[in-house]
Parts: structure tokens; C-alpha cells; sequence
């Protein structure tokens, strides 16, 4: 499906080759049920951005798992704020991974997933213009859409002065997007933790010290303490990959 950067597996079960993709998607499974897997990376020190953009953490082996983690999702979920400020375009895959994904009896892209309270979004942008498949933005009851928004996305309304994640979250399940993917940012992720919605977190850890400034990978609400269980340690060109679920 793409050229291999060499990945291997620290824990469990450490290997001395690189894993391959049908051996990376093995470790990523699709849940039985309903799943929400977040996916980030951070610096050593906990920063989630270089010079304001993640870009500056990424490598070949975290944009790797990266495409990977998209082509296993039903649908990707970001924020408003992070689809304008990380410059995201339509959600496309190559043709080896969209052949993948008929293989498994899914549709061809997953669809993309805005959630904005303010509908602060630009229709002409690539990332609805050019959407193999219609986007879906979840917002409140009293938000006012920009014109021509309508007709490039489905805005599904849930909430009243907020965006209720919870209820958002359940549509896209009734639509049949239960392997959902989010790829932020920090206060999305803030509030889906407090609503209690995270079952799975990927964090790469990239080989970097950033010094103060950057915020962290989570903002917003307090929540409560959540213990998480660890499932895999890769590595790769002294970057750590990470995967937690529920515990």
C-alpha cells in the first residue's frame, strides 16, 4: 500500500524487521463495537506544534500510521479550528488503499467529519470542493451557516448554544460511522474526554525537545482522571509510537 519506513515493534513481543502494513493494520484492529481512537503526536516534552503547526513534529513513519489510521476509519472527526489552521484538503486515499477498504466491504473514502459551533468555514475551500464524499459538519441549533455551505456539506445540528458530542457522536454511529478517527486539536479532544467519549488514544512521540511556548496535545474543561491500558510500543528512527485503549 506504500513504501515501508522501518517500523518494528518494541513491546510486546519485540521484532528485529520492520512491519509491514497488513502487520501495522493488525495492531491497529477495528472495533466490535462503536470506537472513537484519538491520533496525535507530540515533542518529548509535551509540545503539539513546531512554529504553530504540527507539521514540524511529523515524519515519514508517524504520516505513515498516519494514512494508515485513515484508511481503517469509517470516518475522520476535527475541529473547525485545526481544519483551517493545519490548511486541511479533501480526505482522498491511493487506489491500493482504496481497494483495501472494498475488500473489507467499506465505502471507498471515509467521510470527513467538521465540528464547529460557529460555522466559521469557507465552502469554497478544497476540503468541501473537493470531497470525493460529502462532508458532515456538527454544529448547535442557532448556528448560522455561511452561504453555499449547505450545499457542499450535510450540517447536522445537535445541541442548542453547544455542540453536544455525545448526541453528535450517536448520529454518526445511526449513520454507520462507528470506527470514528479524530485527529484534533487540543480543545476537541479536551471535550470529547470530558463527555467521556475517547476509547482509544495513538500518540507519536517525535525525537525533539521544544522548549516552552507550544500548548499540549488536550485543552479545555477539567475532567477526571481516566486510566488508559497500554497495548503497543513501535519505534522508528527514535521516534516512539504509542497505543492506548480504555482500560
Amino acid at each position: 500500500m506504500t513504501g515501508n519506513v522501518g517500523i518494528t515493534r518494541l513491546w510486546p513481543a519485540p521484532t528485529a524487521t520492520s512491519l509491514d502494513d497488513e502487520e501495522l493494520i493488525a495492531l491497529y484492529p477495528r472495533g466490535q463495537g462503536p470506537r472513537l481512537r484519538m491520533n496525535f503526536v507530540a515533542s518529548i516534552d509535551g509540545a503539539v506544534e513546531v512554529e504553530g503547526h504540527s507539521e514540524g513534529l511529523s515524519g515519514k513513519p508517524d504520516k505513515r500510521v498516519f494514512g494508515l489510521l485513515r484508511m481503517l476509519c469509517d470516518a475522520l472527526v476535527v475541529g473547525a479550528g485545526t481544519l483551517r489552521h493545519e490548511g486541511y484538503r479533501a480526505v482522498r486515499l491511493n487506489e491500493p488503499r482504496r481497494a483495501w477498504r472494498r475488500e473489507q466491504g467499506l465505502a471507498e473514502y471515509p467521510t470527513l467529519v467538521v465540528v464547529s459551533l460557529a460555522l466559521n468555514l469557507d465552502p469554497e475551500s478544497a476540503v468541501f470542493a473537493d470531497a470525493p464524499v460529502r462532508p458532515v459538519v456538527l454544529t448547535s441549533a442557532h448556528a448560522t451557516a455561511p452561504a453555499g455551505l449547505a450545499d457542499v456539506a450535510e450540517l447536522v445540528r445537535v445541541g442548542d448554544d453547544r455542540v453536544d458530542l455525545t448526541a453528535g457522536l450517536a448520529e454518526l454511529h445511526r449513520r454507520g460511522h462507528r470506527q470514528l478517527l479524530c485527529e484534533g486539536g487540543p480543545h476537541l479532544f479536551g471535550s470529547l474526554t470530558a463527555a467521556d467519549l475517547v476509547d482509544e488514544v495513538c500518540l507519536t512521540v517525535a525525537p525533539l525537545v521544544t522548549g516552552p511556548g507550544a500548548g499540549r496535545i488536550t485543552a479545555g474543561p477539567t475532567t477526571e482522571l481516566r486510566g488508559m491500558a497500554l497495548r503497543h510500543v513501535l519505534t522508528v528512527q527514535d521516534s516512539l509510537m504509542l497505543r492506548y485503549t480504555r482500560a
